[in-house]
């Protein structure tokens, strides 16, 4: 399944024939150089390894440095792998690009959520709040957290703590446009992650 790397530009909207308004996330898509094809026989799998977001020479380290240079890829600060689909085809010097896509696919999109620090169990779980009469000391505080009798607290259970920050993706969004001059993808809903963040755009595995 091929993957393409890009970056959360922000959101915006978009405007059908009907003049009904559409909340889209613009993706600005990376080029992704193929510098190697792994297979059974060499590597023991089968995967796609490609090079993406240019960079300065000096920036990269000299292993790096010198896969880059056997495949004439330049100079690239991120390296990653996918699987191929069935039937299609890379070879060494393909470049990836948001011209693989077309409107109306379906896309999963995952990103890393925005951190949002040390949080109570409302913000983190959605649990509801107590009284908020006077004289009510659970207003926001923790519920139960177990029956007297295990003397624990079982593993697993929903308390406060680090909320956010986590790899996140989102299944099934319909690609609402393609704009390939400017290697641009536009999403249908939400994404994942801050402004500039990195995503991976793949294609929804159809279930039958």
């Amino acid at each position: 399944m091929k993957k393409i790397f890009g970056k959360k530009a922000g959101m915006t909207q978009i405007f059908t024939e009907d003049g009904v308004s559409i909340p889209v996330t613009v993706i600005e898509a990376y080029p992704a150089k193929v510098v190697q094809i792994k297979t059974q026989a060499t590597d023991g799998y089968d995967a796609v390894k490609v090079a993406y977001i240019e960079t300065k020479e000096h920036r990269i380290n000299k292993p790096k440095k010198g896969e880059l240079d056997k495949a004439k890829a330049g100079a690239m600060r991120k390296m990653a792998e996918f699987t191929p689909e069935n039937g299609v085809e890379y070879k060494v010097g393909d470049v990836i690009t948001v011209s693989e896509l077309s409107e109306g696919n379906k896309v999963d999109v995952t990103g890393t959520s925005k951190g949002k620090g040390t949080a109570g169990n409302i913000k983190r779980h959605g649990h509801r709040r107590g009284p908020m009469s006077h004289g009510s000391k659970h207003k926001r505080k923790t519920g139960s957290i177990g029956a007297a009798g295990p003397h624990h607290v079982f593993k697993g259970h929903l308390m406060p703590g680090r909320a956010g920050g986590l790899r996140v993706t989102v299944q099934n969004l319909e690609v609402a446009k393609i704009d390939v001059e400017n290697n641009l993808i536009l999403v249908k809903g939400s994404v994942p992650g801050a402004k500039n963040s990195l995503v991976v755009v793949r294609q929804s595995v159809k279930v039958h």
